[in-house]
C-alpha cells in the first residue's frame, strides 16, 4: 500500500473517487501520526458554514475510507474478526481521528522526500556535491505535479500545499547549485531557461541561469537575462533586483575570474557554503577561507499549540513570497497581552526552517524585570546569537547605531537567517537592525503595532475562535475538561478566548484534581475575583495584562480606568469625551492611543466609530478604577464622571426624542432646530445624531438604560427621571417594554426620594401609558389617576389633560363610550387652551374613534382630518401617517358595516375586542381642534 501527496492525492491500489473523501484522506496524510480533531476536519471539508449533518457525514466518509484501507491491506477479505477496521490504520482517538502508516518512508512519498532532502542538504554542507545532486534528484523524482492537487482545498490543505511546493523549489535550487559545483553548466542551461520562463520573478533561478550561461561562453545572454528580469521587476512590482543579483550582474560585466568554474575542493579545516551574494556557483577565495559561524538554533516550541491556521498560513505566504511578489523581510506580529504572539512567532519560525537553512534565532528584547533593552543592548544580543556566542561578553560591541547596523549586516551577509525579536517596545528600539540583508527575515512581536516601520507586513492577533479555545483547554487539561464540553465552553467564554487565560485555567484545573470543570467555571463567573482565579504558579494573567497598562502614559492610564464607566458592550467617541471631561479631539486621541496599545478595541459601526473592552481587560480596568476610588472620599471622581456622562446622554436623548416624537414632552420647549437650551453643555445633537434618530436610539438604548442605573446608584435623582423620560418616545415606538419598566421604576423611586411631585407625576403618567400598552387596564388606571392628582397639585393643566386622555383610552377599550367622550372633550379643551398640539391630536383622535364606534362616520372623518393637519403642523410623521391611513380606511365604502373588532387606536396600537353595546349619541357636535 502506498500513499502520495506530492502531486495528485492518491492511494494504491485504490483511491476514493469522490472529492471530499479524497480531501479527508489528504488532511489525515499531511498530519499522519497525529490526532486530527473532528472539528478541524469539518472546517477543512466545508469551511465556515458546514451543513447541519456535517458530523454524521464526516463519520460516513471515515467509514468509507476505512473500508478502502481494509480492502487494500487485506485484499478482498474482511479484516480479522474483532479487529479495528483497516487493521488499525485509521483509528478513532478523542477528539478526532489518527492515521498511522507503518514503514512511512517506503509507503508514503512525503516522509521519503523529507529524508532525501535532509540527506541531500547534509551532503551539500559536507561539500559532497555528487552525492547531494544524486539524493536531491531522487527527492524531486517523487513529484508528479503540484502538491495535494486534484482535491478541494480548505485553509489547512492550502497552507500545506504552499509549504510543500515551496519545499520542492528549495530542493530544486539546491540541486541546481550542486550541479553547478560539479560543472554541469551545459546540461543546466536549457533546464534553467525553462524554469526562468515558468518563474519570471524568482531572482535565485535567474542568478543560477546567468552563471550557467556565463560558464558556457554566453556572457551576453547572461546580461540579457538580467535585463529582462529587471524590466519585469520594475514594471510589475516597482522594485529593483536585489543586491546579490546586482553584484552578479556587475561581475559578469567585468568578467570576474572568480565566476569561472573550478573543480570542487573542500578547504582543510573549514566548512563552506554557497553564498547568494557572491553568485550561486563559486565563492570568492577570501570567502571560502572564512569559517562559517555555527547556525543559531531556536528554542523548542511550547507544547499544546492549537489553532491559528489562517494566521500561520498568512505568515508563511508573506515570508515565502506570494502572487509573484518577493518575500517580505519584516513581519510584525502584534496584539494584546496574552494573545499568544510569542508562541505563534516561534511556531511560524519552526515551520519556516527549510527557507532559512543558515539558522533561526530568538532574541528577547526585555530585561529580567521587564524593562525594554536599549538599541545597543538589542544589537549586542543579536550579534551574540548570530555568532553563536552567548557568553555575555559585550566588550567589542559598538554602541553607535550606524556602526551596530553595519556589524549586523556583515554578520548576516551571505546567510539566510530568520530572526525572531520578541516583545518589541518601540520602533526606535529596533530600527537600526532593519531591514535585514537579502535572504534573511525578521519576525517582530509586541503589544503595539509598529506602524512606522517601512516595508513591514503586519499581523494583528486577537482572541482565538471559540472552537479553538475549547480545543486548547482540552489539549492542556486532558480528559477532565473533555468530559464536560458545556463547562469547557463556559470556561473558554469567561477567559475571553485569550490563549494565556486558557492556559492558566488549564493549569489551575490540573493543580486541583478535586475540582470539577463546572465548579471552576462557577468560580470564574464572579468578575470581582476572576483575575485572582486565573493564577497558577508563575502564570499570572493579571500581571501579564498589567504590563500593557503600566507602559502607557498617565493620561492613557486614567482613560483606561474611567472608560469602564461607559456602557457595555461598546461606546461612541462622545461618550469617552463626557467621561474624560475633555474635548472631542482630545478624547479621540486618547482612545486611539489605547487602541494602538491594544488596551481598547476599535469596533467600526455603521455610521460612527465605536470602542469597547476585551472582557478580561475590562475586569482589570474596573479593579484599577475601584482601587483608585477607594482612596477618595465618596468616590468623587467617579461620581463626577457619571454625572458628565448622564448629562451628555440627556442632551442627546432630548434632541433625538424631539425629532422622533415631536410634542411628546410638553415641559421642555425646543428651539427652531429642535435642540434644547442645555445643548452648549454637552455634545452637539445634530452632529452626533444627524438624521438617524431612530438608529441612534437603537445604538444607545442599552447605554441609556445603564446611565439611568448609574445615576440612581450615584444619587443623581433629577438625572434619573429626566433620562428615563427622554427615552419614553423610543420605548413606545419600539415596544421596549422591559427597558421602559426598569428605567421608570428607578425614576419613580428617585422622584419619591427627592419629594418632587412634578417629577412623580410625569413618571406615573408614563407608567400608566406602559401599563395600557401591555393591556393592564387596572394598573394603568391607577397610575393615571395618581399622576393626575400630582399634576393638579403642581397646577400643570397640560399634564392633567394628558392623564384624562389616558383614562379615556382605557374607558374606550372597555366600551364605556360616554365617560370616554367626556374625558376626551375636557382634555381637548385644556390642550387647546395650553397650545398643546400633541395632546390635542391624541384627544381629538379619541373622540373620532368614539364617534366611529357610534356609527357617526362623517363626524369621525372630519375629526381625523383635523388630526392629520395638526400632526403635520407638529412634524410628527408617525401620527400623521396613522391619521392618514385611518381616515382613508374610514372613508372607504367598505366601512359602512358595523364597527370592526380590531381598531388601530394609536400609531401601531390596536384595540381588539367585540363591538361595544349600542350607546346613546353624544350630546352636541365634536369640538374643533385649535391650531
Amino acid at each position: 500500500m502506498r500513499f502520495r501527496v506530492l502531486g495528485p492525492v492518491s492511494m494504491s491500489p485504490r483511491t476514493p473517487s469522490a472529492a471530499k473523501p479524497r480531501a479527508l484522506l489528504a488532511t489525515l496524510l499531511v498530519r499522519a501520526g497525529e490526532v486530527v480533531p473532528a472539528h478541524s476536519l469539518i472546517d477543512e471539508l466545508w469551511g465556515t458554514e458546514p451543513p447541519r449533518t456535517a458530523t454524521t457525514t464526516l463519520q460516513v466518509y471515515v467509514s468509507q475510507l476505512r473500508k478502502i484501507l481494509a480492502e487494500d491491506e487485506h485484499g478482498a477479505d474482511r479484516p480479522p474478526e474483532g479487529a479495528e477496521p483497516a487493521g488499525g490504520l485509521l483509528l478513532t482517538r478523542a477528539p478526532g481521528y489518527l492515521l498511522q502508516i507503518p514503514d512511512q518512508e517506503n509507503a508514503f512519498d512525503l516522509p521519503c522526500f523529507e529524508r532525501l532532502r535532509n540527506d541531500g542538504r547534509a551532503a551539500h554542507q559536507e561539500r559532497d556535491f555528487a552525492r547531494a545532486s544524486r539524493l536531491l534528484h531522487e527527492a524531486l523524482a517523487l513529484w508528479s505535479g503540484p502538491a495535494l492537487s486534484g482535491i478541494p482545498h480548505g485553509v489547512r490543505l492550502e497552507s500545506a500545499a504552499i509549504r510543500l511546493d515551496e519545499l520542492r523549489m528549495e530542493v530544486l535550487e539546491q540541486r541546481i547549485v550542486a550541479d553547478l559545483r560539479l560543472g554541469h553548466h551545459q546540461e543546466l542551461a536549457g533546464e534553467l531557461l525553462a524554469l526562468a520562463n515558468e518563474h519570471p520573478l524568482r531572482e535565485t533561478l535567474h542568478g543560477h541561469l546567468m552563471v550557467a550561461l556565463y560558464r558556457t561562453g554566453r556572457g551576453s545572454d547572461a546580461l540579457r537575462v538580467y535585463g529582462r528580469l529587471r524590466h519585469s521587476l520594475v514594471e510589475e512590482l516597482g522594485v529593483e533586483p536585489g543586491p546579490g543579483l546586482a553584484r552578479l550582474h556587475e561581475r559578469v560585466l567585468r568578467r570576474d575570474p572568480a565566476l569561472d568554474w573550478r573543480p570542487p575542493r573542500p578547504p582543510a579545516g573549514t566548512t563552506a557554503t554557497d553564498r547568494p551574494g557572491r553568485g550561486p556557483s563559486a565563492p570568492a577565495p577570501e570567502e571560502a577561507r572564512r569559517p562559517v559561524p555555527t547556525p543559531p538554533v531556536l528554542p523548542a516550541e511550547a507544547p499544546g499549540f492549537v489553532g491559528r491556521h489562517e494566521e500561520l498560513a498568512h505568515g508563511e505566504r508573506v515570508l515565502r513570497g506570494r502572487n509573484g511578489q518577493p518575500p517580505v523581510r519584516v513581519l510584525a506580529v502584534s496584539g494584546r497581552a496574552g494573545a499568544g504572539k510569542s508562541a505563534l512567532a516561534l511556531r511560524l519560525a519552526h515551520r519556516m526552517a527549510e527557507s532559512f537553512p543558515d539558522g533561526r534565532a530568538l532574541v528577547r528584547l526585555r530585561g529580567p524585570h521587564g524593562r525594554p533593552l536599549t538599541t545597543a543592548q538589542v544589537g549586542a544580543a543579536v550579534l551574540r546569537r548570530l555568532s553563536g556566542d552567548d557568553s555575555g561578553d559585550r566588550g567589542t560591541t559598538p554602541t553607535d547605531p550606524a556602526e551596530l547596523a553595519e556589524r549586523i549586516r556583515q554578520a548576516l551577509h551571505g546567510r539566510r537567517i530568520l530572526l525572531v525579536l520578541d516583545d518589541v517596545g518601540s520602533e526606535e528600539q529596533i530600527r537600526p537592525l532593519l531591514p535585514p540583508t537579502e535572504g534573511s527575515a525578521v519576525i517582530l512581536t509586541g503589544r503595539r503595532t509598529p506602524a512606522a516601520l517601512d516595508g513591514a507586513e503586519h499581523l494583528v492577533l486577537d482572541a482565538v475562535r471559540p472552537d479553538e479555545a475549547v480545543e486548547l483547554l482540552m489539549t492542556a487539561a486532558g480528559e477532565r475538561i473533555a468530559d464536560d464540553t458545556a463547562a469547557a465552553a463556559e470556561i473558554a467564554r469567561l477567559c475571553g478566548y485569550l490563549p494565556l487565560a486558557l492556559r492558566v485555567a488549564a493549569a489551575a484545573l490540573t493543580a486541583r484534581p478535586h475540582t470539577t470543570a463546572d465548579a471552576f467555571a462557577e468560580r470564574l463567573r464572579d468578575e470581582r475575583t476572576r483575575l485572582g482565579v486565573l493564577r497558577e504558579g508563575d502564570l499570572d494573567l493579571r500581571s501579564t495584562l498589567l504590563t500593557g497598562y503600566q507602559e502607557a502614559g498617565p493620561a492613557q492610564r486614567r482613560a483606561f480606568r474611567m472608560l469602564t464607566l461607559a456602557p457595555a458592550p461598546d461606546f461612541a467617541g462622545w461618550t469617552a469625551a463626557a467621561l474624560l471631561g475633555s474635548g472631542a479631539g482630545v478624547a479621540e486621541e486618547l482612545t486611539e492611543e489605547l487602541v494602538r496599545a491594544h488596551l481598547l478595541e476599535a469596533r467600526p459601526g455603521v455610521r460612527t466609530q465605536r470602542y469597547g473592552f476585551h472582557s478580561l481587560l475590562r475586569v482589570l480596568a474596573v479593579e484599577l478604577r475601584e482601587a483608585e476610588s477607594a482612596t477618595e472620599p465618596d468616590g468623587e471622581t467617579t461620581r463626577r464622571a457619571v454625572e458628565r456622562l448622564c448629562r451628555a446622554y440627556l442632551t442627546l436623548a432630548r434632541y433625538a426624542d424631539a425629532r422622533l416624537a415631536p410634542g411628546r414632552d410638553w415641559r421642555t420647549r425646543t428651539g427652531p432646530d429642535g435642540t434644547h437650551g442645555d445643548r452648549r453643555d454637552g455634545p452637539d445633537g445634530p452632529t452626533v445624531i444627524g438624521e438617524g434618530t431612530l438608529r441612534w436610539f437603537q445604538d444607545e438604548a442599552a447605554g441609556l438604560v445603564e446611565a439611568v442605573r448609574q445615576a440612581h446608584a450615584a444619587g443623581l435623582w433629577p438625572l434619573v427621571w429626566e433620562l428615563a423620560d427622554s427615552a419614553t418616545g423610543y420605548f413606545h415606538a419600539c415596544a421596549a417594554w422591559d427597558d421602559w419598566e426598569e428605567t421608570h421604576r428607578l425614576a419613580l423611586d428617585a422622584s419619591l426620594r427627592a419629594r418632587n411631585t412634578a417629577a412623580e407625576a410625569v413618571v406615573r403618567h408614563s407608567l400608566g401609558g406602559l401599563a395600557w400598552q401591555r393591556r393592564e387596564a387596572r394598573r394603568a388606571l391607577a397610575h393615571f389617576m395618581a399622576a393626575q392628582a400630582c399634576f393638579d397639585r403642581v397646577k400643570d393643566r397640560i399634564g392633567s389633560a394628558r392623564c384624562r386622555i389616558g383614562v379615556a383610552d382605557i374607558l374606550l377599550g372597555q366600551g364605556r363610550l360616554g365617560p370616554a367622550a367626556r374625558r376626551y372633550g375636557r382634555a381637548l379643551a385644556l390642550c387647546t387652551a395650553g397650545r398643546d398640539l400633541w395632546g390635542g391630536v391624541a384627544a381629538l383622535n379619541g373622540l373620532a374613534l368614539v364617534n366611529l364606534r357610534l356609527g357617526r362616520r362623517e363626524t369621525a372623518i372630519g375629526q381625523l382630518a383635523q388630526c392629520r393637519r395638526a400632526a403635520e403642523r407638529l412634524g410628527d410623521r408617525r401620527w400623521a401617517e396613522y391619521t392618514r391611513r385611518t381616515e382613508a380606511r374610514v372613508a372607504a365604502p367598505s366601512v359602512r358595516r358595523p364597527p370592526a373588532q380590531a381598531v388601530e387606536v394609536r400609531p401601531g396600537m390596536w384595540l381588539i375586542g367585540p363591538p361595544p353595546p349600542a350607546a346613546r349619541p353624544l350630546p352636541g357636535p365634536a369640538p374643533a381642534l385649535a391650531g
